[in-house]
């Protein structure tokens, strides 16, 4: 409703008066669901007055009218426009790689990754655009590559497989060998990795031992005083009825250091002046057993008396070192019974 003021002129007089019009209901500024708009700005909208509608930008109309009308009654026409997100092209099969998406319409992100060995040139994500593309082009995955193996002084290298050119792919091994009398000190074995770079190049040094000492109650197979090279092998023995105890020899080691030298064991007497021994499966009286002594980690059985069911039995027992421990349950006869009367002894018994 507007109303109007008016000047009317009478004669001499002036008079102001207010006119007043009635005119049918206005359209408010339209609600428009999502992704629909128009270029209509303003508040009010008198009847008749049309609104054209528009998808937004990234948005495609699907069915529907794109016109509204504001009504007598205040009221646009109502429409069934919608706009469906524009839609990307689906992505290419990454080669050596994988692509991750889950929708490929406008503002949708997809992830490229590349397979181990390989390294991504170009963008790894891309997000789909008001106008259907792709903010990126697909990126490549192109194979990790490294130069030629480091050749360590005084060394050699051998490849796990051929080679053409200079370069050489991920995962791709060497092994290292020194000119003699050279050692590899460090890892013999290399490998082209995933940065592009190799492993650790070993060292090829020359190494000696020294000297190596004698063992107590033994002998080497060589008493030179020198320096010893890298592998080189010194043997020991042991005297009399010692034994030896780990390796029968020695090797000077890329440390510079000898291996563990083996030792001399003593043998063992066995403790009783009277009885019979089990001894490698044979009873022996243990005046028979010259010279009376067994060997480092020899066993030995004494017989012990099952006095409840007169019985005997045997007990082993183990030489370590020079000593030999008697069971507690053995009991030296006297010299009578041993004499006169060893039918009776555990050994010559029935048996538990």
């Amino acid at each position: 409703m507007e109303r109007v003021l008016a000047l009317v002129l009478l004669g001499p007089f002036v008079f102001f008066t207010t006119v007043t019009s009635q005119e049918d209901n206005v359209c408010f500024r339209p609600v428009l669901t999502a992704n629909i708009e128009t270029d209509g700005l303003q508040r009010f909208f008198n009847p008749g007055a049309e609104l054209i509608l528009s998808c937004k930008q990234g948005y495609t109309p699907v069915f529907g009218p794109r016109k509204i009308v504001c009504a007598a009654s205040g009221e646009w026409t109502k429409t069934k426009l919608m706009c469906k997100p524009k839609r990307c092209p689906y992505p290419e099969p990454l080669s050596n790689g994988e692509t991750y998406y889950e929708e490929i319409v406008f503002q949708s992100v997809i992830n490229h990754t590349c397979d181990e060995g390989y390294i991504m040139t170009g963008s790894s994500t891309a997000v789909c655009l008001a106008n259907g593309t792709w903010s990126s082009p697909e990126p490549e995955c192109k194979p990790v590559s490294c130069g030629l193996a480091p050749i360590p002084q005084f060394g050699m290298i051998i490849y796990d497989k051929r080679i053409r050119g200079n370069a050489t792919d991920y995962g791709l091994r060497v092994t290292y060998k020194c000119l003699p009398p050279h050692v590899i000190i460090g890892n013999a074995r290399a490998m082209c990795t995933l940065n592009g770079s190799w492993t650790k190049t070993p060292e090829c040094r020359v190494v000696t031992c020294p000297a190596p000492e004698n063992i107590d109650r033994g002998y080497m197979s060589s008493n030179e005083q020198r320096d010893y090279d890298y592998q080189e092998t010194v043997k020991y023995g042991c005297d009399g009825d010692y034994v030896l105890e780990g390796s029968l020899q020695i090797v000077c080691q890329q440390n510079g250091n000898w291996s563990e030298k083996p030792s001399c064991k003593a043998p063992c007497r066995v403790g009783i002046q009277r009885g019979r021994i089990l001894y490698k499966g044979k009873q022996i009286w243990i005046e028979d057993l010259q010279p009376d002594r067994v060997l480092h980690k020899d066993i030995v059985s004494v017989y012990c008396m099952e006095k409840a069911k007169e019985c005997g039995y045997a007990v082993p027992t183990q030489c370590m070192d020079g000593e030999l421990k008697i069971p507690e349950c053995f009991e030296q006869p006297s010299n009578y019974v041993y004499t006169f009367n060893s039918s009776s002894l555990p050994s010559e018994i029935a048996h538990c």
